[in-house]
């Protein structure tokens, strides 16, 4: 991990809050690289591979949302938005375009120096190798990120295949939406399940359509079970 505790790309066009925030960062002993708008964020990136991209939602050259889908999937950075939007709608879309948190504004700095610190565990966590994972005709790859049926790659979206381990790791568990939400989106679920809904049904299909020997079950009242077919 390059940086003392971490590298950060931070993406807000309010100057005065830009630095103040960089500096909040760097006194936590985190390297801070910093731009105003997605053009100098996509330099950035060209020279650099964040842990945490710290990404404004409306910039003066476009929108955070579609600037996360474009980068999703050439940084495994986490992407936290900074937003002075709080309708849901807009936090959803945030969160299903491959964003992994998002962060209110106003906000105060030891807010967001928790949520990056917490990220920057998760980080951690993740680089340390495991081994792949496997049920039945299932095996996924933990370190490419791809699942595989009778050797047969599903095609899986990132946030699928976290789904996919999080149901294999607890295999025949009932999992509530809020423990599916949380771990894979790293963010409270906001009383709206229908981005959590999508994800799953589509993840079905494919594990269906491939002749999976699982496959995830409703269970009514209780979320979701991760089973073999029957």
């Amino acid at each position: 991990m390059d940086g003392n505790n971490g590298v950060i790309l931070l993406a807000e066009d309010d100057i005065d809050l830009n630095n103040a925030n960089r500096r909040a960062l760097e006194l936590r002993r985190y390297t801070v690289y910093t731009a105003l708008t997605l053009a100098e964020a996509r330099e950035r990136l060209n020279k650099t591979a964040p842990d945490i991209i710290l990404l404004d939602v409306m910039l003066p050259d476009g929108d955070g949302f579609s600037f996360c889908q474009e980068i999703r999937e050439k940084t495994q950075a986490h992407i936290l938005f900074l937003t002075s939007r709080t309708e849901h709608e807009d936090m959803v879309r945030g969160l299903t375009a491959g964003g992994d948190d998002y962060i209110s504004k106003p906000f105060h700095a030891k807010e967001l120096l928790a949520r990056v610190e917490a990220a920057m565990r998760r980080r951690r966590m993740d680089k340390v190798p495991v081994k792949s994972l496997s049920a039945g005709n299932l095996s996924l790859d933990t370190v490419s990120g791809q699942a595989y049926a009778d050797g047969n790659d599903l095609m899986l979206t990132p946030k699928e295949f976290a789904l996919l381990r999080l149901f294999l790791e607890n295999e025949g568990s009932n999992m509530s939406n809020e423990v599916l939400y949380e771990n894979v989106w790293k963010a409270p679920i906001l009383n709206d399940v229908r981005a959590l809904r999508r994800h799953i049904s589509e993840l079905r299909s494919k594990l269906n359509d491939s002749g999976c020997s699982h496959t995830v079950n409703v269970v009514y009242g209780k979320g979701y079970c991760f089973e073999k077919k029957i």
